[in-house]
């Protein structure tokens, strides 16, 4: 019999990146671990992952299955294009004859005798094996053959003693369905994971992952998001900018418009984010893709996420500006995304932003705000997400704009649905203003963290050939509630466009 490993430093992967890095290496091996959660979960899915891993390195591997056959097993598999070579499943189901009357017990209870038989069989093909790492699935159905929680209880502590006096790594998957909220296994497992699906109000499923407890490992707490795709399982560890905190010498980037420059003291500082707000039709996107386009010329690599509009409305009004993008879409140098909200989780959203930015991105644009609102399951937890995401970015020198879309038209009647003025470092400010009869748009700076500003605020078109940035609105008095005054004294200064 071999001796159970003492170390907590010794790990088995699990064969899925994310959870690795959540469990901060992977499981500790010869351990018994709890994967629980409600069906339709994943549990197998991960299950066979594990197994997988083992098995690609060699190692002997057993999936014990009390619930489901070899045949659907093998169809989880087959639909993840995932190879069993080297993994041995072996069934423990209930025979055909339990259907005979005549095959009922009389005289001992039905669950002593099905609790000792499954035990034994488990026990008995663990010998023949001999695994390193096994999956038991499932425990509900130890629990309802156990004929009350004491024997339930020691079962499992027999099991788990049994596995690590063999060297083996345990996993057994519970999917809440054989009691009233039994947490005993919790409180014998070295480990618990926690998977939760939630539906919501359109889109598809959305699920969760959770370390509920991991002794003497300082795993990544809190909730993280995963996906069940073709593959398999992945998972997105939330994001924890504290972790790579970096100190920059920030440069300044400028926009290749010298008014606008102007206006921005200079530029904008290397590592810090920039809120363009404004009511819809204003220029947002437009100057955005501004940034982009003079870092393009830089020879920095930069990224778009569209929320609003699609890659090919973008880029055909990018190039009604004169602005090119396009080219630099086929080199690599240029990534833009098209992401649908209904079916992106806010990790996975976090994880794509932040592989950009580790693959040498520069410049990275969210168009916009409220597309990323609708993109998160509870709207409190935006600000965080935000904040983490913002944070990360700005330690690698990445600058972040924001695409912020104002509800309403004019003055008083425009509102946000989400203020993230007080997150960014910077925030530019466009707006509509009427005067001659003539719609005009206006650009100011509002507010700028690092380094100084210009108060003033300019008059700001959007022609066929670019964006142009205008005089000082000086003639005017309330340009900003959108019905400003003309003071006929300084009428020599103002001249609207064509």
């Amino acid at each position: 019999m071999a001796q159970q490993n003492i170390s907590t430093s010794v790990f088995l992967s699990s064969g899925i990146s994310g959870l690795d890095d959540i469990l901060r290496g992977g499981f500790t091996r010869d351990r018994l671990y709890l994967i629980e959660g409600a069906p339709g979960s994943g549990k197998t899915t991960l299950g066979l992952q594990f197994l997988v891993e083992g098995a690609r390195l060699g190692e002997p591997v057993l999936y014990i299955t009390l619930s489901e056959t070899k045949t659907e097993l093998q169809a989880v598999a087959a639909s993840h294009e995932m190879s069993l070579d080297g993994i041995h499943i072996h069934e423990v189901l209930p025979p055909e004859s339990i259907l005979n009357p005549e095959e009922q017990y009389t005289i001992f209870h039905p669950t002593d005798v099905e609790m000792s038989a499954t035990a034994q069989e488990i026990l008995s093909v663990t010998e023949e094996i001999q695994p390193t790492r096994i999956v038991l699935d499932s425990l509900s159905e130890l629990q309802l053959l156990a004929s009350n929680s004491l024997m339930y209880r020691r079962q499992v502590l027999a099991l788990k003693q049994y596995f690590a006096n063999r060297s083996c790594t345990a996993l057994l998957l519970d999917d809440r369905t054989a009691g009233n909220g039994d947490l005993q296994v919790r409180s014998i497992a070295h480990g618990v994971l926690s998977l939760d699906r939630m539906a919501t109000d359109y889109g598809g499923i959305r699920r969760r992952i959770e370390v509920i407890k991991y002794r003497g490992i300082a795993f990544r707490e809190g909730v993280h998001d995963y996906k069940i795709q073709h593959g398999g399982i992945v998972v997105y560890p939330r994001l924890i900018a504290a972790e790579s905190r970096e100190t920059l010498r920030q440069a300044q980037f400028g926009s290749g418009l010298p008014e606008l420059d102007q206006l921005l003291g200079g530029g904008i500082e290397e590592g810090t984010s920039t809120l363009i707000s404004g009511p819809p039709g204003t220029g947002k996107s437009s100057l955005a893709a501004q940034f982009v386009s003079a870092s393009l010329k830089r020879q920095e690599r930069a990224a778009l996420f569209l929320f609003e509009e699609s890659t090919s409305t973008f880029l055909s009004r990018a190039d009604s500006l004169g602005i090119e993008l396009r080219s630099h879409l086929s080199t690599g140098q240029l990534s833009l995304m098209q992401i649908d909200p209904a079916q992106l989780t806010p990790g996975e959203f976090i994880h794509q932003v932040c592989r950009i930015a580790s693959q040498g991105a520069k410049i990275v644009v969210i168009d916009s705000l409220n597309g990323f609102l609708h993109a998160m399951p509870n709207e409190k937890l935006l600000a965080t997400h935000l904040h983490e995401l913002l944070t990360y970015l700005g330690q690698r020198g990445v600058l972040t704009f924001l695409i912020g879309v104002q509800q309403g038209m004019l003055g008083s009647n425009m509102s946000t649905t989400v203020d993230a003025s007080y997150i960014a470092d910077n925030v530019i400010m466009l707006r509509y203003f009427e005067a001659r009869g003539e719609v005009q748009q206006a650009i100011s700076i509002f507010k700028k963290r690092v380094g100084r500003h210009e108060r003033t605020i300019r008059q700001l078109r959007i022609t066929s050939s670019g964006i142009e940035v205008g005089p000082v609105l000086k003639q005017f008095r309330g340009v900003l509630t959108g019905v400003p005054k003309f003071d006929p004294g300084t009428e020599r200064d103002y001249a609207p466009h064509d």
